[in-house]
């Protein structure tokens, strides 16, 4: 196992020894990271939580609380996960083939979760995989995600659709005769058929 001097694994915890956990970061009560897992600098793994074989986290990453996070997702930098979140890995999920022979390792192909920098994902939501989360987006507690969300976006429901447009701050953006803005920052963000960007502080 590659430990950090910062590093904290608490003794109820499950690391395997293969699991590169990086510089800074906490693996609390009860959680388990499998083997070739590669966490980055100041990650939390909450208690209980789930990291699955050969998963990459960025840098700054929470998994809170009885998340489970399955191979082969890959998360960026500071990419929140909520309690009890899962990211699935199988599309079509069977306990056993059709011949009525329990299924193995070798019987289906995992596809994971992508989830890009500094998006969030609220409590006991689901992200079926194979989807791909973008940037700064976020998905509400509850939600079911079955389709690819574009950066910023707000989504909501079961299935989840998009509701609206946040910022880096994560609250909710207004529309204004200048694009979307954001209450808490005033930072302005352009849409463009369907893709928001952040405006740079020049323009």
């Amino acid at each position: 196992m590659t430990l950090h001097p910062n590093t904290r694994i608490l003794p109820s915890a499950d690391v395997a020894e293969s699991a590169v956990i990086g510089d800074g970061s906490s693996v609390w009560h009860l959680a388990q990271v499998r083997e070739e897992a590669k966490l980055g600098r100041n990650c939390i793994i909450g208690r209980g939580a789930y990291i699955g074989t050969g998963v990459e986290m960025g840098d700054n990453c929470k998994v809170q609380n009885y998340a489970l996070v399955y191979e082969p997702a890959k998360l960026g930098n500071g990419v929140f996960i909520g309690p009890a979140v899962v990211l699935t890995n199988d599309t079509f999920p069977r306990a056993v083939n059709p011949d009525g022979s329990q299924k193995s390792g070798h019987d289906w192909e995992p596809v994971g979760v992508i989830i890009h920098e500094g998006a969030a994902v609220g409590a006991r939501a689901v992200c079926v995989a194979p989807v791909t989360i973008g940037a700064w987006a976020t998905i509400a507690a509850g939600a079911v995600v079955t389709r690819d969300v574009p950066a910023f976006a707000l989504m909501v429901g079961v299935p989840a659709k998009r509701i609206g447009w946040v910022g880096k701050a994560g609250l909710r953006l207004a529309e204004t005769e200048f694009g979307w803005q954001c209450p808490a920052t005033a930072t302005l963000y352009k849409e463009i058929d369907g893709t928001l960007g952040e405006v740079p502080a020049h323009d």
